[in-house]
């Protein structure tokens, strides 16, 4: 296992790993060094972002009722201390908040303890991201945003108030909160955007400067102290979050030089983890959103710092915004692609979780400088981050078939229905086992879907990012990767060779763990046809997956599929198979029933075929 963790994420980021480790296991035996690791700051500023208050207020006074009622309610309860965690799940955290507080278990952390006396994952107490959650300030826009809709003080107070309860409550370095360097970021940023408002509007007080002052000298400390663990170790949506963070906290502080280190950091970063045909690093839709939305926040400010990231930068995210558009669903969904734990940082619309369209909209509006979706609520998310909807010109973009050789995806698209199948040749750290998934959607349904994540501290959860939970070949007992901990996937999978035209797809893997996957789609105007072949030097069982949340009937060795009453797509395969429950996760840490079908097979001489039919009804 060594040798293949050196061959697969290099020397380099191993001695990093071990250099961190050897940090903490310093700061355990010898706290006093933590004050090597530190840095003194001092805030002169606070209004780094532009004023858009007005035009914003205008757009949420006149949304549909249903969404301002669904606004206030969401506000009524952040007043309260409850908070809808990872935009799904109600958590409830007292009042007064009790800022270590883990709602779903009712474990806390110490307060007493420095953050790095504290683990992500414990057996009691449960996910540190449910600690986390409440403290990301999401809520504190959710309250600027009720305040336009009502001029309401009381959301006014309950953010100021819950700001000064934070401050008290959450000494520095003690605690969960001040365990990652992006949450810090994220915490900040959010205020920021919440601060704002208030300040706009005349409501926020001299106390209230004093506490956003103090919120940014913590979050920024922290980064700057523990910066290393994200850019040398993590590389990943962490790198980037903490270097806006660190943006914010330069220009807050008049820092010049670590202002300019920062854009120039960022643009480094930007090229290692932006493939340069749109791809993400991650592998992941979730956290391609929340990185993008940190973008976006960057180019917010640009005009405050003066800075401005490089054109290749700019190329770069610009494809990649075409990418996310080119993948998304006419219903603003998008495949449940890689790992996915919740995460929509700025709930600065009334849009759904799942629906992508405010981010993809207000970046595609910043760097082309036109609307490809007609009016919506989404539009909000471009008036929090300066454009006017209004003012640009409406230019839609039609959806093709794709060939993304680097991101490792491909979709062919019919009327009304499309396929998107991944096939990765890693250069970066994978974090499913999805190697020649297929998810398919028919007018807006996720017929064939990708099960999601769940939880990164739960058994279910881990099995999620397991070969089962995708629609491709599993030989018994064997997986396309192998795995360590919550995070660590080594063994990659290789890919042998691809093929795509306008209606057909070629790709085909090797595992090192002893076989290969060779698949074939073929589009026709009623659907597809899937050929498999599989080859290996056992001959093992193996399984060809759909997963499904439809309701299934089967009729005559055809399995039915139907939304609600409606018959989308039938189901045929060369081989026999079975249907059996399993479930799926839309948001981090919840699940849902759904059927998995599975075409069932032996391997002989090692090898064997299959074909599996798709109509479309």
């Amino acid at each position: 296992m060594i040798i293949t963790l050196i061959k697969e994420l290099g020397i380099p980021w191993l001695s990093c790993r071990a250099l961190y480790s050897a940090k903490l296991k310093m700061l355990n035996a010898l706290p006093f060094t933590e004050a090597l690791f530190e840095h003194n700051v001092t805030v002169k500023r606070t209004d780094i972002l532009p004023d858009n208050t007005e035009r914003t207020e205008s757009f949420i006074k006149n949304l549909p009722n249903d969404a301002k009622e669904e606004l206030i309610r969401s506000a009524d309860l952040a007043v309260g201390g409850t908070v809808k965690g990872f935009s799904a799940v109600l958590m409830d955290y007292g009042m007064p908040v009790n800022w270590q507080l883990n709602p779903l278990t009712k474990k806390s952390c110490s307060i007493e303890d420095k953050w790095y006396k504290i683990p992500d994952f414990e057996e009691k107490r449960g996910d540190i991201k449910a600690i986390w959650e409440i403290s990301r300030f999401s809520h504190f826009v959710t309250l600027a945003r009720a305040y336009l809709a009502t001029d309401d003080r009381k959301y006014y107070l309950a953010f100021s108030s819950q700001l000064a309860d934070w401050l008290e409550k959450n000494p520095y370095s003690y605690g969960a909160n001040y365990k990652c360097g992006q949450e810090c970021a994220l915490r900040m940023l959010n205020a920021l955007l919440a601060y704002n408002v208030f300040r706009s509007k005349g409501v926020a007080d001299g106390q209230d400067e004093k506490n956003i002052a103090e919120l940014i000298k913590r979050c920024y400390q922290k980064i700057l102290s523990n910066f290393f663990y994200a850019h040398k170790c993590i590389k990943n949506n962490h790198t980037i979050s903490e270097l806006v963070g660190m943006t914010v906290g330069a220009w807050c502080c008049c820092d010049n030089k670590r202002l300019k280190k920062a854009y120039r950091l960022l643009d480094k970063v930007i090229a290692d983890q932006f493939f340069a045909d749109g791809g993400y690093t991650q592998y992941s839709f979730n956290y391609l959103r929340l990185v993008l939305q940190d973008l976006e926040y960057l180019f917010c400010i640009s005009e405050r710092t003066g800075i401005s990231l490089s054109e290749d930068s700019v190329e770069r995210i610009k494809r990649t915004v075409h990418l996310f558009y080119q993948c998304q669903d006419q219903s603003g969904d998008v495949p449940n692609y890689g790992a996915n734990d919740g995460a929509l940082i700025f709930p600065v619309s009334s849009s759904p979780y799942r629906d992508f369209r405010p981010v993809i909209s207000s970046l595609y509006a910043t760097l082309f400088g036109k609307r490809i979706y007609e009016s919506g609520i989404y539009d909000e998310e471009l008036l929090w981050f300066g454009k006017a909807p209004d003012s640009l010109p409406f230019e839609p973009l039609q959806r093709s078939s794709i060939k993304s050789l680097q991101a490792g995806l491909f979709t062919l698209r019919g009327n009304g229905f499309w396929l998107m199948t991944v096939l990765n040749d890693y250069k970066k750290r994978p974090s499913h086992m999805d190697q020649l998934h297929i998810d398919l959607w028919i007018n807006g349904v996720n017929a064939l879907c990708d099960l999601g994540t769940y939880s990164y501290a739960d058994s279910s959860g881990k099995a999620l990012a397991l070969t089962e939970a995708h629609n491709t070949v599993k030989l018994a007992n064997v997986e396309q990767m192998n795995k360590k901990g919550n995070f660590l996937v080594y063994n990659r999978t290789k890919r042998l060779g691809f093929e795509i035209c306008e209606d057909e797809f070629y790709g085909s893997i090797r595992s090192k763990n002893g076989y290969t996957h060779e698949r074939r789609i073929k589009q026709h105007n009623g659907g597809f046809d899937i050929f498999d072949k599989i080859s290996s030097k056992k001959n093992d069982e193996f399984s060809l997956i759909l997963n499904t949340p439809c309701k299934i009937t089967v009729n005559e060795n055809k399995i039915l599929l139907f939304d609600n009453d409606r018959h989308i797509l039938t189901i045929s395969g060369t081989l026999e198979f079975e249907i059996k429950e399993g479930i799926r996760s839309l948001y981090y840490l919840c699940k849902e029933p759904i059927s998995q079908i599975r075409f069932k097979g032996t391997l002989q001489n090692g090898n064997a075929e299959s074909v599996i039919k798709l109509e479309i009804n």
